[in-house]
């Protein structure tokens, strides 16, 4: 007879490891994005500054090229030896990815060699981050009570936030403490050195968890050897959007600030971190009340918000607005993310059943990023560029907005529905 204690027991600790690990894979991934005007003049010197940047979001953008392989690879994993397996590889794979970002020697230093390894230790990175999106959202969604799959999944995307908010505040803390001269010179190393020193320890915590009670259940039964084409475009469609607006708004931001709305470095990093902090803070209520209302009332605002928000809020940033109005932007479109990252993983879950999940929303989730949020800071560096216009990424989010709505508008309602 199964014991309610152990079982809720059980319950905690396998969702604390997953969230925590998770917290440590996006700090690892995302770093790179808020050090980026450093590793510019470090890795990729050219002779103007924009050149310069395009080619470090570009090795930015690498990190996503193996990221539909990572999915391949690492979901079957997951859907074969079980979610725990492959969470341990992807969080391994990405401490290591980090450390040789931290030790590379400089372009002053080898040479050509230098962005080479760089870009050798994104590829690294995007293979792991490929496995880690989709299994984890799994394992997480798959240990939630039947009608509460929103609330636990949206721990997922607290976790990806938290990465991100770990990572600009480590970012801004080291601009904060550290002169101009100290962080150009050596103090850009510590926030990757750091990824490897506390990546072990979230290895140590899922190391010691239980598979998901789904999933052992349904190991007995005959798998499918395809999750479905239509469920794998479907997911493709519904990431359009989230990844784009991640990747705009809380990744390529701070950079965006620093060369736009001239804000200091240190400015740029703590304005986007309170926004990831409202995010942390609302998508678990969202996901609570999608369990409730349904996701796609949630989903569908997010998308609504999207097509309407993005241009004439960069457009107030960029007309000399101060440190709070630029903040209260922020915070804006994070809820906007919130909205949508509430209900998503449970969302895009739902799609898929138990015996395809970790591998078919790997695939269509890793192949959405890698072609559309991945290069997300490269295109809005290059439209900018090529317009002339500091607002003309909007139009990028805009059409993810427009793409995605479609998508949402014909998915079905299964937030009462048994996960299958």
């Amino acid at each position: 007879m199964n014991n309610p204690r152990s079982d809720t027991l059980n319950r905690k600790r396998a969702v604390t490891a997953a969230v925590f690990g998770n917290v440590l894979e996006w700090y690892d991934f995302a770093i790179y994005a808020y050090m980026a005007t450093l590793i510019a003049k470090k890795f990729f010197p050219a002779g103007d500054e924009a050149t310069s940047l395009l080619s470090t979001f570009a090795a930015f953008g690498v990190g996503f090229v193996l990221r539909p392989l990572g999915g391949i690879v690492i979901g079957r994993i997951g859907d074969v030896r079980g979610r725990k397996h492959a969470l341990l590889l992807t969080i391994g794979l990405m401490a290591v990815g980090t450390v040789i970002i931290g030790l590379a020697p400089t372009y002053e230093s080898i040479g050509i060699a230098a962005p080479v390894i760089v870009v050798l230790a994104r590829l690294i990175q995007g293979f792991s981050a490929g496995g880690e999106w989709g299994t984890s959202t799994a394992f997480i969604v798959e240990w939630a009570p039947e009608n509460r799959r929103g609330l636990y999944g949206s721990l997922q995307q607290c976790s990806v936030a938290g990465g991100l908010l770990l990572g600009s505040a480590t970012a801004a803390l080291v601009s904060t403490l550290l002169s101009n001269d100290a962080v150009e010179q050596w103090g850009w190393r510590i926030p990757f050195l750091l990824g490897g020193v506390i990546g072990p320890v979230g290895w140590y915590m899922r190391r010691h968890i239980d598979d998901t009670p789904t999933f052992q259940n349904k190991t007995a039964a005959p798998r499918s050897r395809d999750s479905g084409l239509h469920r794998i475009l479907k997911a493709f469609g519904f990431t359009v959007l989230w990844t784009v607006s991640y990747y705009i708004f809380l990744t390529y931001m701070p950079t965006f600030l620093q060369n736009h709305a001239h804000l200091s470095r240190t400015q740029a990093l703590w304005s986007v971190s309170a926004g990831l902090l409202l995010l942390i803070v609302m998508s678990p209520l969202l996901g609570y009340l999608s369990d409730h209302i349904g996701r796609k009332p949630l989903l569908l605002a997010s998308c609504v918000a999207f097509v309407v928000l993005p241009y004439p809020l960069l457009q107030l940033i960029l007309d000399n607005a101060s440190m709070t109005t630029i903040i209260g932007c922020q915070l804006l479109l994070a809820l906007a993310i919130a909205c949508f990252s509430g209900p998503g993983p449970a969302a895009i879950s739902e799609i898929f059943p138990t015996q395809g999940r970790s591998t078919g929303m790997s695939i269509g989730y890793s192949l959405s990023v890698a072609v559309f949020g991945g290069f997300a800071p490269f295109v809005a560096t290059w439209l900018i560029a090529q317009t002339g216009s500091p607002v003309s990424p909007s139009f990028y989010v805009i059409g993810a907005a427009l793409i995605t709505l479609v998508v949402i508008i014909r998915m079905e309602e299964r937030a009462h529905a048994p996960l299958t």
